[in-house]
């Protein structure tokens, strides 16, 4: 665990819809779903108190790019969400690849016996859980944080 930073982390998945917020213990040991926030004026409100509840080290953001790794209509939206959030909260935002997190999601849930409508309102849980349990296995493995850091000095739209 040579390189590991020590620290909770809040993965978040954002969707157009719904985001869903993930949390993991100081060790890295395991992300767990938090809740699932709405998408909308308040979304940000929301998560900057579970940013004050459980002070993360980092959130970590999922970046949907396309299968090429090319950017998309969604990766604009996100890169954007990351800086509002990060310049909301004060707290550092790493953008991580999340190709697969919704795909692997939905494949969890369908393998625990859930259908894709009964699902929908944790589906978004779960893909912020996959995208932060990567993202800690990549800073375990490697030693250096995943993806890469959204700049403090960027301006704020």
């Amino acid at each position: 665990m040579s390189g590991f930073r020590r620290g909770v982390r809040l993965g978040i998945d954002v969707g157009r819809a719904r985001i869903g917020v993930a949390r993991c213990d100081p060790d890295g040991m395991l992300a767990v779903p938090v809740e699932t926030v709405a998408r909308s004026d308040d979304s940000l409100d929301r998560i900057s108190q579970l940013a004050d509840e459980f002070a993360p080290l980092e959130f970590v953001v999922g970046l949907p790019v396309n299968l090429q790794g090319t950017d998309t209509a969604s990766t604009a939206d996100a890169r954007s969400f990351a800086s509002a959030l990060q310049h909301r909260t004060g707290v550092p935002v790493r953008l991580v690849d999340e190709r697969l997190s919704t795909v692997s999601a939905h494949a969890a849930l369908r393998s625990s016996g859930r259908n894709q409508k009964n699902s929908r309102s944790i589906v978004d849980q779960v893909a912020a859980v996959v995208l932060l349990q990567q993202a800690i296995d990549m800073e375990k493995s490697t030693g250096n944080p995943a993806g890469a850091a959204v700049p403090f000095d960027e301006e704020h739209p």
